[in-house]
């Protein structure tokens, strides 16, 4: 594959000198931009743009739109409510959008040619997101208890939860999913009349549609409003299961099919503009998350389906078409990076469009001339962009800004890009990482080391923006911060992703001690003091980290794994032990055995900082308490902090500035 010019300074990097410290409080000042959604004649790009106002403890969003073709951005919303996912009308005249305006999210709408949002959804279990079925129906998806045929059923079995008695009872699995219980009730699909009258459950029963998801969308409508396809899990055992076919059933209620039925999941399901077929992304194996994702068109007049991607050895995020149908796009994280990839609908050469920084949301735009996307890097967060579809004349980027909403904030803190290196790691392999200097960095002195290891396992760091780890506000404590790709990384071919399972402390253990070794032989690195901290597997590897060296200064583990056969008993998606470790504690006792942090607590010497949310049912809170328990009885210097109010990330304002309070200080007081 041949790629286009690369985008190095395609978000105008900051000037030499430093006005300010970019510290936590500093980055939730930038304005966040999501869910862009572009117009039905390709010349306008609404958008959610969230502030978050740190002395209340609060964020609110509020909806944008801008020209496809540049221009000042306006808002058509104002309110201290938050206002998401705008989605233009199939005619371009009105823009629906979720809002927390009147309390829990509903659906309102908008003329475009002016008048103040009507709400067009009232359900009593609230409207999770929505797509437009044609002018004047929505598909919402709603939360119900799968026994009530009616909103009236569902508003007074909400009402009755808890009373008199507060028990919860399970019978089987799942009971918990990620940072709530199981309250009986199910996502389902919802045929919504704008006019009013009774809504239709196109998808009832016991199974969630879409299944539980952390990002993505596995919904779609078809052009003419005829049809929708979905995502659904029918395994009897969901937590042992990744499974998910797709299936479609009409608008106006009746059979649904099955179309696509891999062994693992298949979603992600998009009609092509003229409606013939549909694409889709598949995983090929069973209880595995991380398998590679292929792109898949199924023809909706023969049944046939076609693999498109079988040859490209990366993970395609979410497909989006050209407005021909002729061509399908898909970012894909490639080398620390997440460029744009086309690919014929009929079958051929996978080939590359843009490349810099992490892309996603890709939607067409402009006929198919253009596409529209979001586009992020280490140095800034997502604006939104606009990308040529085929080569630009010579020395023009096929990729131009539409939104600069942070650009003048961020000009005054001087970040630095992040510098792709490579080392050799366990095995003689080649592994990537970025480096992040201070600002200002000066090559004669020397800063102290600061290695970050992503979770996942499979999971990588990559040239883009994030909150909760986020690189610039470590380099402007004045870290050198090395974040290194080890085995489980995606971006480098499935190979390295699966070299990771049942080998948690090894290969990848080598991959970022000698990662540790480059980074501590370059010249502008002070030797001696190196600290590390990480979560999820990142934490585990924290852990791990604990019990076999003691080369780092300090440590911190966040929401790490630390006791691999309790870690079994208390999560919630079983399917992902039960993968990582060949099978269950009492099946491959030996295994768990092998790989569990706390069995190597006795070598434990380094000073730890735990950080755990209570609302984690992925990597349950009794893992961080028995991490510092061990810690604490072994005499070394640790502490606990504790969110009881998130989950698996820390997410609230005061309380992720607090986080990196308390890491910095832990690194300051120990290594720095």
């Amino acid at each position: 594959m041949k790629s286009l010019p690369c985008l190095a300074l395609y978000l105008g990097l900051a000037s030499a000198a430093p006005a300010a410290t970019f510290t936590a409080a500093e980055m939730m000042k930038l304005e966040r931009l999501a869910d862009p959604s572009v117009s039905p004649d390709g010349s306008l790009v609404a958008y959610a743009q969230t502030d978050v106002d740190l002395d209340a403890g609060s964020r609110n969003s509020d909806i944008w739109i801008v020209p496809v073709a540049g221009g000042e951005p306006r808002p058509l919303t104002r309110h201290p409510k938050a206002d998401t996912e705008p989605r233009f009308s199939p005619d371009g005249k009105r823009l629906a959008f979720l809002s927390t305006r009147e309390g829990g999210p509903q659906v309102f709408a908008l003329e475009l040619a002016g008048g103040e949002p009507r709400k067009v959804t009232s359900f009593a279990t609230e409207a999770l997101t929505f797509l437009w079925i044609d002018d004047g129906r929505l598909l919402v998806v709603s939360r119900v208890f799968p026994e009530c045929a009616d909103q009236e059923c569902n508003k007074t079995k909400l009402e009755s939860a808890g009373k008199p008695s507060s028990a919860q009872v399970y019978d089987d699995l799942l009971l918990r999913h990620w940072d709530r219980w199981d309250d009986g009730r199910r996502s389902h699909l919802f045929v919504v009349p704008l006019a009013g009258g009774p809504e239709r459950d196109l998808t009832p029963g016991k199974a969630d549609v879409p299944p539980f998801s952390l990002g993505g969308s596995d919904v779609a409508v078809s052009p003419d409003g005829q049809e929708v396809c979905f995502s659904r899990n029918d395994d009897p055992v969901p937590a042992i299961s990744t499974n998910a076919d797709v299936f479609v059933v009409p608008t106006a209620g009746g059979v649904t099919k099955k179309i696509a039925a891999s062994a693992g999941y298949d979603g992600s399901c998009r009609y092509s503009p003229d409606g013939t077929r549909i694409a889709y992304r598949a995983q090929m194996r069973a209880g595995y998350e991380a398998d590679r994702w292929r792109v898949m068109v199924h023809d909706r007049r023969t049944g046939a389906t076609t693999n498109l991607t079988e040859g490209f050895d990366r993970h395609p995020d979410a497909v989006a078409w050209s407005a021909d149908s002729k061509t399908v796009y898909f970012p894909a994280e490639d080398d620390g990076r997440a460029p744009i990839y086309a690919v014929p609908a009929a079958g051929g050469a996978v080939r590359e469009i843009a490349r810099g920084g992490s892309f996603g949301d890709v939607q067409a735009a402009a006929g198919g001339r253009l596409l529209v996307a979001t586009l992020q890097a280490l140095t800034h967060p997502a604006e939104l962009v606009r990308v040529a579809t085929t080569p630009p004349p010579a020395g023009r980027s096929p990729v131009e800004r539409v939104t600069k909403v942070n650009d003048a904030f961020l000009a005054g803190f001087a970040l630095r890009a992040g510098e792709s290196v490579t080392f050799t790691g366990a095995a003689g392999k080649t592994v990537q990482a970025f480096v992040v200097k201070p600002p200002g960095f000066d090559p004669g002195k020397t800063y102290p080391l600061l290695v970050l290891i992503h979770g996942g396992p499979q999971g990588s760091w990559n040239d883009g923006w994030t909150y909760r780890w986020n690189a610039q506000v470590f380099a402007s404590a004045g870290y050198v911060v090395f974040m290194p790709n080890p085995r489980g990384s995606f971006g480098w071919g499935q190979e390295l992703v699966d070299d990771i399972r049942a080998d948690w402390g090894g290969r990848a253990y080598e991959d970022v001690m000698k990662g540790t070794d480059w980074a501590e032989a370059q010249p502008y690195v002070a030797k001696g003091r190196t600290s590390a901290a990480g979560a999820s597997y990142g934490g585990y590897m924290v852990n791990w980290i604990l019990g076999h060296t003691d080369r780092y200064r300090a440590l911190v583990s966040h929401d790490g794994v630390f006791n691999l056969a309790s870690m079994y008993g208390s999560t919630e998606e079983l399917w992902f032990p039960e993968w990582e470790f060949e099978g269950t504690p009492w099946d491959n006792p030996e295994m768990y055995a092998k790989w569990s942090p706390h069995l190597f607590a006795k070598s434990f010497k380094t000073p730890t900082l735990v950080v755990h949310g209570a609302l984690d049912y992925r990597v349950p809170l009794e893992q961080g308490l028995a991490l510092f328990t061990s810690l604490r009885r072994r005499g070394v210097p640790a502490r606990l902090v504790t969110f009881p109010d998130e989950n698996h990330w820390v997410l609230k304002p005061a309380n992720s500035v607090r986080w990196y309070h308390e890491v910095l200080g832990w690194l300051e007081g120990h290594a720095k």
